[in-house]
Formats: structure tokens, C-alpha cells, sequence
């Protein structure tokens, strides 16, 4: 497996590791609740440097992009990114991601983990435009600063610019701690924070620097599990979890992002053709009525008929019940709401409710 610049630091923390997407990354430190609570109260650190960075450049740059994209690149300006998803010819979504504007001959992608090649393999496929192409994951580390105290913590660091101005979706090319740093605003648990992306040879010095404020503001570090909860919490969906190539953003609640007015786009007519036709099956928010957790795979019912399957499940920290998403048949959703979740079994109550579920 992968490991990141900073594998030996979370080693020597005695971090508990997992596989995800061919790494070896944290799943926690502590405890995935005492994290994730962290983050809802206070401020977490996140190692998320298996995430794959694409650069496209030069003459035919924002060409290729907006041809990949389904949200309408053309809306960038310097210093500001979007969240896009990239589909294929069928409208399946081959990946989501972000897609940042350093200028209009120069774009970075920000791809899952475990899509790198896939998506590197994707963009190459599909340049004709003459767009330079590099992937520069391995020389790129991301660190994530979360948390209703992150704003507070990185403001030291960062002496020649108001951390403050940069609102969501926008990103500075600055110093922190003395170190060139992309600082964005384009987080994944539901609260204020910073992504931070450095040279891999810069990881170990920038996560120094901002450990000890992090532990003196009483945060936590945190790994990939209460990534998971904290994203779950705020309505986001997880790729190869909710979505996948064969289903197409209206199907997983993200028609939003498809902008196809006056513009071309790879899945295009697909998705016209399948938006006119009406979606067949889409996805909902749940929370469950008793004490189970509904995980990935259960089936969905409503008398006593199967109507879909529990795409991403977990118990709620913050909730304190469990919460999930489901893909279902769009005709079967109750009017009331109500549903049961076969746990091992048994049939457990539950109710759809929407999302972001805090």
C-alpha cells in the first residue's frame, strides 16, 4: 500500500491505519467520536495527502476542462474553485471532484484517492485540445484544518494575508508557518476550515507547525473515520459509496452541478435524455427510529417491499441515532416517510428526512 509524506508521524502518534483506495492511512487516533466531536466543537487535524492532484496547462487548458466537467468551468475566475463531477458518454459519473483556477491556461484537479489513474488515464483520453497534463500527486501533500477554531489557528501562521477573506471556494497562494502553501476553502465535514496543499517535502514542517496550536486549542487529529461521520452528517456524498459509473448525478441527488445551458460537455445528451424520461431510482436521507445502524448493502423496504439498498450508513455522533443515505425506487418513496431497514435479519424502523442531516 501507499503511505503519505506523513505515515511515520501518525506511526510514532500510534494511530490505528486502514486500508482506503491502496493506502495506508489513520482511522483514528483516540476514538472516531472524540474526533469527530472535535471538529463540531472545537478544531481537528486531517492527513488527507492520498487525495490525487491533475494539472492542466497552456494553450487548450480551459478547453479540456470545461469538455470534462459537467458544472460550467466558464464560471471560474483566478483564485476560485468548483465542485464538478466528470461523466461518461452513458451520463455515469466517472469521478467527483474540484476543479481550482490558478489562472485560464492553468487548472488543478482534485481527484479521489483511489481514481488517480483512472481519472489521469481520463482527462489524457480526451485531450485534444493540446492542454498540458501532469500528475503531481506524489509531489503534493493536503492537510486539513476543520473546525469552529481553525480560522482562529491558522491566522498566526499566516502573516501576510486575512485568512478570513478567503470565503468558501476561493484558495490564496501564500506562506504558512514560512512555508508555500495553497490555502483553500473547500472543506468536507460541514464547518468552517482550510485545505492546505504543500510540497511533499514540506508535510512533516507544516503539520509541526500546526500540531501544538491544535492541541492547545483542545482539537484532536483525525483520521479517516470521522471523515467518514463528518461528512455523512453534512449531506455529502462519498464516490464509489453513493455514486459510482453507473449512476448519474440526478440519481444521487447532485443534479445541481450538471449546467448544461449553451455549453458541451462529455454525457450531455445522456443526461438530457435521462432527466426527460424521469430518474427511476433516487437517493435519500434517512435516520433510524431505534437503536440500530443501517451500513452499506442493506435493503430498504416499505410494506414489505424491497425498494432499494443503504448506500453509505453510520451511527451519528452529534445525533446520537443512526443516519444514512439509500438509493431507491423514485415511484415506491412513501408519502410518510416511514421505511424498514433489514439489519442482519430483522426488519428495524426507519424515516426519510432531509439532508444535510445537522
Amino acid at each position: 500500500m501507499k503511505r503519505t509524506p506523513l505515515y511515520q508521524i501518525h506511526k510514532t502518534l500510534n494511530a490505528k491505519f486502514t486500508e482506503f483506495g491502496g493506502w495506508e492511512m489513520p482511522l483514528q487516533y483516540s476514538s472516531i467520536v472524540k474526533e469527530h466531536l472535535s471538529v463540531r466543537t472545537t478544531v481537528g487535524l486531517f492527513d488527507l495527502s492520498h487525495m490525487g492532484e491533475l494539472e492542466v496547462c497552456g494553450q487548450g487548458a480551459s478547453e479540456l476542462v470545461q469538455k470534462l466537467s459537467a458544472n460550467d468551468v466558464g464560471r471560474l475566475t483566478d483564485g476560485r474553485a468548483l465542485y464538478t463531477l466528470f461523466c461518461n458518454e452513458t451520463g455515469g459519473i466517472v469521478d467527483d471532484l474540484l476543479i481550482y483556477q490558478y489562472a485560464d491556461d492553468h487548472y488543478m484537479l482534485v481527484v479521489n484517492a483511489a481514481n488517480i489513474e483512472k481519472d489521469l488515464a481520463w482527462v489524457e483520453t480526451h485531450n485534444d485540445t493540446g492542454a498540458e497534463i501532469r500528475d503531481v500527486s506524489e509531489n503534493t501533500a493536503l492537510i486539513a484544518l476543520q473546525g469552529p477554531k481553525s480560522m482562529d489557528i491558522l491566522k498566526p501562521f499566516v502573516p501576510e494575508c486575512d485568512v478570513s477573506e478567503i470565503s468558501f471556494f476561493r484558495f490564496a497562494v501564500e506562506e504558512v508557518a514560512g512555508i508555500g502553501t495553497v490555502i483553500s476553502r473547500t472543506g468536507y465535514t460541514g464547518e468552517i476550515g482550510f485545505e492546505l496543499y504543500v510540497d511533499t517535502n514540506s508535510a512533516e514542517d507544516l503539520w509541526n507547525a500546526l500540531y501544538p496550536a491544535v492541541i492547545e486549542a483542545d482539537g484532536q487529529l483525525v483520521g479517516l473515520g470521522a471523515r467518514d461521520t463528518l461528512r455523512l452528517e453534512a449531506g455529502l456524498r462519498l464516490y464509489g459509496m453513493d455514486m459510482n459509473d453507473d449512476t448519474n448525478p440526478y440519481e444521487v441527488g447532485l443534479g445541481k452541478f450538471v449546467k448544461s445551458k449553451n455549453r458541451q460537455f462529455i454525457g450531455k445528451s445522456a443526461l438530457l435524455r435521462e432527466k426527460k424520461k424521469g430518474i427511476a431510482k433516487q437517493m435519500i436521507g434517512f435516520q433510524m427510529l431505534d437503536r440500530a445502524v443501517a451500513r452499506a448493502g442493506y435493503a430498504v423496504y416499505q410494506d414489505s417491499e424491497c425498494i432499494g439498498s443503504v448506500t453509505s450508513g453510520a451511527p451519528s455522533p452529534s445525533l446520537k441515532y443512526g443516519i444514512g443515505f439509500a438509493a431507491v425506487s423514485s415511484q415506491a418513496i412513501p408519502d410518510d416517510g416511514k421505511i424498514d431497514i433489514e439489519i442482519r435479519g430483522r426488519m428495524h424502523p426507519a424515516k426519510i428526512v432531509k439532508v444535510p442531516f445537522i
